[in-house]
């Protein structure tokens, strides 16, 4: 590996890990100059590596009664393009949060939002379940939240050690 493509590496671990540090704590912990590190942001966000940057909220403190779901999709692979072109339709409603192409039982994995559990379904029912080429559909209702991408979601509670009996 390059000492370029390891730079990089590390960098995009440390914006991962927390994007708000500016160019110079970066660049402390990078051993190298903030220009360096602004200007390989600026080259990773142009090339599309970096595609955005979001902040993960807890629904619950903020208030939202937003629904949740993990569909499963079965699909009928198209001829000469295979799952891509479904897949990327079905990426582009605006209730999709992300869509994945899964090996197993099922072909994509579609998590979507919704405000109710009504418009969750109706979504499912009329819009991703009549689409040609999807053959059927499995939704999951998400209950409660743990863990968002990597990140330990509400108030952390120390682990109960088991009592010792003599």
């Amino acid at each position: 590996m390059s000492k370029e493509a390891s730079f990089s590496d590390e960098l995009l671990r440390l914006l991962e890990e927390n994007p708000l540090r500016s160019p110079e704590t970066l660049a402390k912990l990078l051993g190298s100059e903030a220009s360096s590190v602004g200007e390989e942001i600026a080259r990773l966000e142009k090339e599309k590596v970096i595609l955005a940057y979001k902040a993960i909220v807890d629904d619950e403190k903020a208030q939202r009664r937003t629904v949740k779901a993990v569909i499963e999709v079965k699909l009928v692979p198209e001829r000469g393009g295979g799952f891509d072109r479904l897949a990327r339709r079905i990426a582009r409603y605006p209730e999709v949060t992300s869509c994945f192409l899964m090996s197993g039982g099922y072909d994509l994995l579609v998590f979507l939002e919704g405000s109710t559990l009504q418009e969750v379904a109706l979504f499912v029912s009329e819009k991703l379940a009549t689409l040609r080429g999807v053959t059927s559909t499995a939704t999951h209702f998400m209950l409660r939240t743990y863990k968002e991408q990597g990140v330990l979601v509400g108030d952390a509670v120390e682990p109960e050690r088991l009592p010792v009996s003599p």
